[in-house]
């Protein structure tokens, strides 16, 4: 498996900064994502883009997938059609980027159910939720397919796709080759373990996420460092060792930018060494 970590995982500051130090640190390539605005959003062209794989590739850098937060704001179960739409057309613009970048996956959140840290008064219900979600990414599919990137369904907080059968039934209704997940082993814990996820997702998996998480802490707070939490990563390595997972694997730390120093990048960096039996 390969090593990376992403962008939000770094203090403040230029995508350049962040990946000079993500090599100096001992990862292998850096999961970016596209925002509303800044150095890297829905505006940016390919002379810019073009800029930032130039750096990547000059620093021995691999820019292997894209994330995008912009999918809590657009949701493709919205209740307005229009909103729907625009989220499509954010996954396309995501799509496009990627693939100038030289990624082979975009992150994408299904649909949303409820998110309470992000929108608390926004319920859709459940099963609207899963056909507007499989609707539009029935139609996304055949963008994918050109682009020849995959989309990754991510398995988050959104009270929607809560185990991972229903994950894989869900991945094999749209039946698409491009279209699979996006498995976060930290985000599993609130309900499941991350082992059974590997296994029952298997060769559906597209890009993986590590992150830690403490059960007895609860709710956001539980998010922890690599290996200071109750996700048990030596079995997880077992899982993806059983279904041939050679893939990028990407630390996704949440950080706190009042104190936080790059002690955290280079910490993380030797816990994946440790989990993925480097060291």
């Amino acid at each position: 498996m390969k090593k990376g970590i992403n962008i939000w995982s770094f203090p403040q500051g230029t995508v350049k900064e962040s990946l000079t130090l993500a090599k100096k640190a001992g990862f292998e390539g850096v999961e970016l994502a596209l925002n509303g605005e800044g150095e890297l959003s829905m505006q940016s062209g390919e002379r810019e883009l073009l800029e930032i794989r130039k750096t990547a590739e000059e620093l021995g850098l691999s820019l292997y997938s894209l994330s995008c937060g912009l999918c809590w704001d657009y949701r493709l179960s919205d209740d307005d059609p229009a909103m729907r739409v625009k989220a499509k057309d954010m996954i396309k613009k995501q799509i496009d980027t990627a693939k100038i970048l030289g990624a082979d996956t975009v992150l994408v959140i299904p649909g949303v159910v409820n998110v309470e840290f992000s929108h608390p008064e926004v319920k859709v219900a459940y099963d609207v939720v899963y056909d507007r979600a499989l609707e539009g990414l029935s139609e996304l599919k055949e963008y994918a397919e050109g682009a020849r990137v995959n989309i990754g369904l991510e398995n988050v907080w959104n009270k929607f796709l809560l185990s991972p059968m229903e994950m894989r039934d869900f991945i094999d209704r749209i039946g698409s080759d491009y279209v699979g997940s996006y498995l976060d082993i930290g985000n599993t814990m609130y309900c499941s373990y991350p082992e059974d996820w590997v296994r029952i997702l298997g060769k559906r998996i597209k890009k993986i996420h590590f992150k830690d998480y403490r059960l007895q802490a609860g709710g956001l707070h539980g998010f922890v460092d690599l290996l200071a939490g109750d996700v048990d990563y030596p079995e997880v390595i077992r899982a993806l060792g059983e279904i041939g997972y050679t893939d990028w694997v990407s630390a996704e730390m949440i950080p706190n930018y009042k104190h936080h120093t790059d002690a955290i990048i280079y910490n993380t960096s030797y816990a994946m060494d440790r989990i993925l039996g480097r060291k």
